[in-house]
């Protein structure tokens, strides 16, 4: 089964740009959709974005649509989210999924801070 693990999370001013990363070990990384998520403080999580294996497809919440873009890397086992404009609303612990053929998300990983100040 896969493990995931994010990183690039930070704190940056409102407007910035911060790229995540997700990386996966233990299974056959292109067989597992990656879902990203993020809980702020005193929320329920919530989906965020995701990109299907093996084809690329990608959907994403209206709040982030047309400044996050999600990619992935099967060669290197990676997935990425680039978030752009950041805003105060965004600031959360996003956390990245896997999905084994777009099935329910069992693998989490730890989750990264992003905090956006105005």
């Amino acid at each position: 089964q896969v493990q995931v693990v994010e990183s690039g999370g930070g704190s940056v001013q409102a407007g910035a740009s911060l790229r995540l990363s997700c990386a996966g070990s233990g299974g056959t990384f292109s067989d597992y959709f990656i879902g990203w998520f993020r809980q702020a403080p005193g929320k329920q999580r919530e989906f965020v974005a995701e990109i299907k294996s093996i084809n690329d497809i990608t959907s994403y919440s209206d709040s982030v649509k047309g400044r996050f873009i999600c990619s992935r890397d099967n060669a290197k086992d990676m997935a990425y989210l680039q978030m752009n404009n950041l805003q105060p609303e965004d600031t959360a612990v996003y956390y990245c999924a896997a999905s084994l053929w777009g099935r329910e998300y069992t693998y989490w990983g730890q989750g990264t801070q992003v905090t956006v100040s105005s």
